[in-house]
């Protein structure tokens, strides 16, 4: 074998490698990625919490989505009518889409798109 079959043959070991590792990660998630971009397609706006506020929120009854419990390490993601976080002056607004900002984000509030009556 020569030098340049050699060095195709590393290439392609490589790429399969990665493609294995790739297909690994995401049988093992089972479709968590999938489940997380679902929670904020229905959201219009985000925004990351304290944690005092996030647990002031699951006190008054909203209910945690379970995805942020399937994340490592597991999030907190309610869904919280825009009026209820206009009171809270610590809320810090993210962009609505799979970013590190939302994947660190501990505490995450989500505001769900109005539906319109009609």
């Amino acid at each position: 074998m020569n030098a340049i079959q050699e060095r195709r043959l590393r290439e392609l070991r490589s790429r399969v490698l990665v493609r294995a590792f790739d297909y690994r990660q995401r049988r093992l998630a089972r479709g968590v990625w999938f489940r997380l971009r679902r929670v904020l397609a229905f959201a219009s706006e985000a925004y990351a919490l304290p944690r005092d506020e996030a647990e002031r929120l699951i006190a008054e009854g909203h209910q945690p989505e379970p995805v942020g419990q399937e994340l490592e390490p597991p999030r907190v993601i309610l869904y919280v009518s825009r009026e209820r976080l206009a009171g809270i002056a610590s809320a810090r607004p993210l962009a609505v889409r799979l970013s590190a900002e939302v994947l660190s984000a501990e505490f995450l509030a989500l505001v769900p798109f109005e539906v319109e009556a009609g």
